[in-house]
């Protein structure tokens, strides 16, 4: 955003595991279309209070912060940070290998999107040249730029892919709107669409570059936008992989920089999540939470949203209600599809992804990876 300069996006947090997913999962309903607004009553713990889930801490061998995370499965992931640093694991978390496109180190990488354990594009973010955009076929062991934007009032923040071919990045509003870059090669190549169905931003109003969950996509076509910093926090829609977009307001706070939505998840095209609030320490975020059942036209406020500001969710696979979401002071659990939270560990954390096959991982400062286990 333009009226907090730099300082809100440089300083601007995926779990589940084998033993949360057996315990709230149903069985094999990740790409079900939604029906209804299920309560998560059979897929709930026998001990709903006492159920906690168990972060275990890899050593990635470094103290950058990691706010980009791709979760492949269980055993492979990547993360992508400050000073230029991208890591990938293909044994779970117990090594890291530093796969760094080289001359990198100067670029703030806040998004990764992973194909699988060769194949990934990585986003710098920042004003002008700063925002770049690279892809790897061989496991990182070389990188191609295939982006570098050139317009001085751009300023990307997120991407998201809806298959390995096909995929958009987003810029905050220039000349009044949201840029969206869009790519129809799994990332060679970036054309700026029109944006002619774009609705016009709110004054201050931008994205934030805090997790790579401010544009995400479910399905072939479905994508939707997070903002902040206007009169209000919204989240806009687009089911024609960007084309047209709607605005809808949220029910997070907004009407300062450092407010709005920070992240979204949707399970489908229809069941959402969004969180975020104040990401100033100490500041309250008393409303860091909504939800919605109608593919993000309507939001709702969580009756019980978690106590401070969350910057990462994702939903738990398999189900139809848990999700967790993460920020610098902790991670929250719900089991009812949002309308809930409860906080389960209070380690600090920026993002949050996880895979069909249970493996979920969460990244953060100081080199924090995680991944939910047993």
């Amino acid at each position: 955003m333009r009226s907090m300069g730099k300082t809100r996006r440089m300083t601007a947090v995926g779990i589940c595991g084998a033993a949360l997913a057996a315990t709230v999962a149903s069985p094999a309903r990740a790409y079900e279309p939604a029906r209804a607004y299920e309560p998560a009553h059979a897929y709930e713990p026998a001990d709903r209070a006492a159920f906690k889930p168990g972060w275990q801490l890899k050593d990635s061998g470094t103290d950058v912060r990691f706010r980009g995370l791709a979760a492949v499965s269980r055993k492979t992931a990547w993360v992508a940070g400050s000073k230029g640093t991208v890591l990938r694991t293909a044994d779970g978390g117990r090594s890291w290998r530093n796969v760094s496109p080289p001359g990198a180190v100067e670029l703030e990488f806040r998004d990764i999107e992973a194909f699988d354990g060769r194949r990934a594009v990585v986003l710098a973010i920042g004003e002008g040249e700063a925002s770049r955009v690279f892809r790897t076929e061989d496991g990182g062991a070389t990188w191609t730029e295939s982006f570098r934007n050139t317009d001085p009032r751009a300023f990307y923040d997120c991407i998201t892919f809806f298959d390995s071919r096909h995929g958009l990045a987003m810029s905050d509003p220039v000349d009044g709107k949201y840029r969206i870059l869009s790519t129809r090669d799994g990332g060679k190549s970036w054309k700026v669409l029109p944006n002619d169905g774009m609705p016009a931003a709110q004054p201050g109003e931008a994205g934030f570059a805090a997790s790579g969950q401010c544009l995400v996509s479910a399905g072939p076509k479905d994508v939707w936008l997070a903002t902040g910093g206007g009169a209000t926090a919204r989240v806009l829609h687009s089911s024609d992989r960007g084309l047209t977009w709607s605005a809808a307001e949220s029910t997070i706070p907004a009407g300062d920089p450092a407010k709005g939505v920070f992240a979204l998840a949707f399970r489908n095209r229809t069941q959402g999540l969004a969180v975020g609030g104040d990401y100033r320490t100490g500041q309250a975020s008393p409303q860091a939470s909504a939800v919605s059942r109608d593919g993000g036209r309507s939001w709702q406020q969580s009756k019980t949203p978690p106590p401070a500001y969350r910057s990462g969710v994702t939903w738990l696979p398999h189900s139809s209600s848990a999700a967790l979401a993460v920020g610098p002071t902790g991670t929250d659990l719900t089991l009812d599809a949002g309308r809930s939270w409860r906080t389960v560990d209070t380690g600090s954390y920026d993002t949050v992804d996880c895979t069909p096959d249970h493996g979920c991982w969460a990244s953060g400062e100081k080199g924090r990876i995680a991944r939910l286990e047993n």
